[in-house]
C-alpha cells in the first residue's frame, strides 16, 4: 500500500528520526549523549504519568517533583551497601541498613511509597480544583524538600547521597518507559479511562451516571505518583547522586511545561514534548556560547535557549492550547492504513452529546467531531451545536 506524503512525513519524524538518534547516540562513546538519551526516556515516564492527571482526568497537579524525590531516596536506601548507608544515613534502622534489594524491586517499592504518599494527601488535597489544587501540590514539594534537607540522619541533609550504583542503563530506562506507556494506554482506552474523560468534561454529569469522582481522582493521582516515583529512582541511579535541590518547584515546572507543549491529553504528546524539551536546549546551546553562522560570529547570548523555549510555550498556549499533538495518538496502524478507527483519534475537535431520556438530561458523551457529524446525518441535528439524542 502506497503511503501518503503526510503519513510518510509522520513516519520519518515520529518513528525513524527518534530511533536514528537513539542508535547514533548509543554508538557514541560519550557519556554525555548517552545521558541525554536516558533523560529523554525518564522524561517520557514523568510527562505521560502527569498527563493521566492533568490531561485525562481534568485535575492540575504540580507536585511531580515531590514523588520523584520520594522514589529516588527510597530506591537509594534499598540498593546502597550497608557501608554506604552507615556513612550517609546513620539514622536508619538496623534492619534497613542491612537490607539490600535487587534494583527492579527497589524501584517498585520506591514507586509504591510515592503512591502511598499520594493516597495519604489525596483525600484532603483533591477536594480542591483548578489553581487551588496546583498551589496545594506545590506545598507538598516544599514540605518534602524541607524534610529531606533537615533529616541529616536519614537523608544526609542538603549534602545528598552519592555513590548510587549505576543500574539505570538505556535499555532499562526505555523498557520501563514503554511499559508505562502501554499501561497508561490500556487504562485510558478502558472503561476506567472513559470514566476519567467523563469526569474531566463534566463532573456533574459523570456523577449522575454513577461515576465515583473521589475514587477516580485518588486512583489516577496514585498511579501517576507511582510512575513518578519509579522515574525518580531511575534518575537517581542514572546520576549516581541525589539531593533535595534536584527535586524542587523548578523541576515540576519543567515537567508541566513539557506536558503543555506536547499535549496534555495525548500519550504521544508526552513523547513528542519530551523529545523537544530534552534535545532542543542542547541544539540551542551554541547560541549562548557565541555560535558562527555563514561566517558571521554571533555575540554570546546567555539564556537564549530558555528565552526561545519560553516564547515557544507562549505561542503554543495562544495558538494551540491543546499542545502539538492535541488529542491525537501516533499509532503505526493509522500510518499504514487510511480506514481505521484510530484515524478518528486524529481529530482534535471533540463535541459533547447530551443524552435526553424522558425530557431529562441523563448523561454526556465525549466523541470526536467526525463521529458526531455522522450522527447528525442520521438524526438530523447540527453537529456544531450541542446535540440531543432522544429515546
Amino acid at each position: 500500500m502506497r503511503l501518503r506524503d503526510s503519513d510518510l512525513f509522520k513516519l520519518i519524524i515520529f518513528v525513524l528520526l527518534p530511533l536514528a538518534v537513539i542508535v547514533l547516540c548509543g554508538r557514541n562513546s560519550s557519556n554525555y549523549y548517552a545521558g541525554l538519551i536516558n533523560l529523554f526516556g525518564i522524561n517520557i515516564i514523568l510527562v505521560a504519568s502527569l498527563n493521566l492527571v492533568n490531561g485525562f482526568s481534568g485535575m492540575f497537579s504540580m507536585g511531580h517533583a515531590a514523588f520523584m524525590a520520594i522514589g529516588a531516596y527510597a530506591s537509594a536506601m534499598l540498593t546502597l551497601s550497608a557501608e554506604q548507608k552507615m556513612i550517609a544515613m546513620p539514622g536508619l534502622p538496623e534492619w534497613l541498613i542491612s537490607l539490600n534489594l535487587p534494583f527492579p524491586l527497589a524501584l517498585l517499592l520506591g514507586g509504591t511509597l510515592a503512591a502511598a504518599t499520594a493516597l495519604l494527601i489525596g483525600f484532603p488535597v483533591l477536594r480542591f480544583k483548578g489553581h487551588y489544587l496546583s498551589v496545594a501540590t506545590i506545598g507538598l514539594i516544599v514540605i518534602v524538600r524541607a524534610v529531606l534537607d533537615n533529616e541529616d540522619q536519614l537523608t544526609n541533609g542538603a549534602r545528598g547521597v552519592t555513590g548510587l550504583p549505576d543500574y539505570a542503563s538505556t535499555w532499562v530506562i526505555f523498557s520501563t518507559a514503554i511499559l508505562c506507556l502501554f499501561i497508561l494506554y490500556r487504562l485510558i482506552k478502558s472503561a476506567y479511562g472513559r470514566g476519567l474523560a467523563a469526569m474531566r468534561d463534566d463532573d456533574t454529569a459523570a456523577q449522575t451516571l454513577g461515576i465515583h469522582l473521589t475514587v477516580k481522582k485518588i486512583s489516577a493521582f496514585c498511579i501517576s505518583a507511582f510512575m513518578a516515583g519509579v522515574a525518580g529512582g531511575l534518575w537517581g541511579h542514572m546520576q549516581s547522586v541525589i539531593s533535595a535541590k534536584f527535586f524542587y518547584i523548578d523541576t515540576s515546572f519543567k515537567i508541566v511545561e513539557t506536558s503543555i507543549i506536547g499535549g496534555m491529553s495525548s500519550l504521544s504528546g508526552a513523547v513528542v514534548g519530551s523529545f523537544l524539551m530534552t534535545f532542543l536546549p542542547e541544539f540551542l546551546a551554541p547560541l549562548e556560547n557565541g555560535a558562527t553562522f555563514f561566517g558571521v560570529r554571533l555575540p554570546e547570548l546567555y539564556g537564549a535557549s530558555n528565552l526561545i523555549i519560553a516564547v515557544l510555550l507562549i505561542l503554543i498556549i495562544i495558538f494551540r492550547r491543546q499542545g502539538i499533538m492535541g488529542y491525537s495518538e501516533i499509532i503505526l496502524e493509522s500510518i499504514f492504513s487510511r480506514r481505521t478507527y484510530s484515524s478518528l483519534l486524529k481529530k482534535s475537535e471533540y463535541i459533547n452529546l447530551c443524552i435526553i431520556f424522558k425530557n431529562k438530561a441523563v448523561g454526556l458523551i465525549h466523541l470526536p467531531a467526525e463521529v458526531t457529524g455522522r450522527l447528525s446525518k442520521k438524526f438530523g441535528t447540527d453537529h456544531n451545536k450541542r446535540e440531543e439524542i432522544r429515546k
